[in-house]
C-alpha cells in the first residue's frame, strides 16, 4: 500500500460520491490532507460518502454542485477554495457514461445529438470549467490537476463512441491546460481501463471475463489502484506534465 505525507496540503475531487473519485477522497484524507468532495446536489451519495468518512475518523468538506452548468461550477470551485483555505489538487474526476447498457459502435442510429450534447458537457466542458475557476489558487500554491481521462480515449471500444469521442478530448484539453498552465501548474490524466466500481455502466459477465482474460494482469483496476496513481500524480512527480497515465492492466498493450 502506498502511503503519503500530505499534512497541510489541500484538494477537491469533482464527481466523488463514489467510485474513484470518493477512493481518491480517501486516501487523500489518510495521508493528512484537507479534501473538499463535490457531488450533485440532489445524489444522496453525497451526503452518504461524508457520513461513511466521518465514520472512518475523517473529516471532509462537502462541496454539492453541478459542474454540467457553468455558474454552479464556478461558484462549487470557489466556496470549496474558500472553506479550504487554499487549494493544491484538483481531481477534475465527474463524468457520465451517458448510458446503462453499451451500445454496439456499428449502431449510429442510437447516438443521438442529446447523448453528445451530455458527454461533452459532462465529461470535457466540466474539466475546462472547475480548472479555470480554480486556476488562480493552484498558481498561488504550486499545485496541480489530475483529470480522469480512459483508454477509451485513445480509440478502445467503450461504452458509446461518444464517450470514446468525449475522453480524447480530455487526453488533449490536458495537454494545452499543461501549456496554458505552466511553470506554476502541472496537468495530467489518469487513462483507467475496466474498474471495479459503482460505474453505472451494466457490463455482461461474458464481456467482464472476456476482458480479464484478456489483460496480462488478469484482473480489473480497483478504485484505489487508480487513486493511488491520481495521488501520485498531484503531489509527486514534480518533472512530469501534459501526460496522460495509462493505468489497465495492460490490455491496451
Amino acid at each position: 500500500m502506498i502511503s503519503f505525507d500530505l499534512h497541510g496540503r489541500t484538494a477537491l475531487i469533482t464527481g466523488a460520491a463514489s467510485g474513484i473519485g470518493l477512493e481518491t477522497a480517501r486516501l487523500l484524507l489518510r495521508s493528512g490532507a484537507r479534501v473538499a468532495i463535490n457531488y450533485l446536489p440532489d445524489d444522496p451519495r453525497g451526503e452518504q460518502a461524508l457520513a461513511a468518512l466521518a465514520a472512518e475518523g475523517f473529516s471532509a468538506i462537502g462541496a454539492p454542485g453541478d459542474v454540467s452548468d457553468p455558474e454552479q461550477a464556478q461558484a462549487m470551485v470557489h466556496e470549496a477554495i474558500g472553506r479550504l483555505g487554499r487549494l493544491d489538487l484538483l481531481v477534475n474526476n465527474a463524468g457520465t457514461p451517458g448510458v446503462q447498457k453499451p451500445i454496439p459502435i456499428t449502431d449510429l442510429d442510437s447516438i443521438s445529438e442529446t447523448l453528445w450534447q451530455t458527454l461533452l458537457n459532462v465529461n470535457l466542458l466540466s474539466v475546462f470549467r472547475c480548472s479555470k475557476a480554480a486556476a488562480p489558487a493552484l498558481k498561488a500554491s504550486n499545485g496541480a490537476i489530475v483529470n480522469t481521462a480512459s483508454i477509451a480515449g485513445f480509440g478502445s471500444i467503450a461504452s458509446t463512441i461518444a464517450y470514446s469521442g468525449s475522453k480524447a478530448a480530455v487526453i488533449n484539453l490536458t495537454k494545452n491546460l499543461a501549456h496554458a498552465l505552466a511553470p506554476e501548474v502541472r496537468v495530467n490524466a489518469v487513462a483507467p481501463g475496466s474498474v471495479e466500481s459503482s460505474w453505472m455502466i451494466e457490463w455482461s459477465e461474458e464481456r467482464r471475463q472476456k476482458t480479464i482474460a484478456a489483460t496480462p494482469l488478469k484482473r480489473w483496476c480497483t478504485t484505489r489502484d487508480v487513486a493511488e496513481l491520481i495521488v501520485y500524480l498531484g503531489f509527486a512527480g514534480s518533472m512530469i506534465t501534459g501526460e496522460t497515465v495509462v493505468i489497465d492492466g495492460g490490455i491496451s498493450i
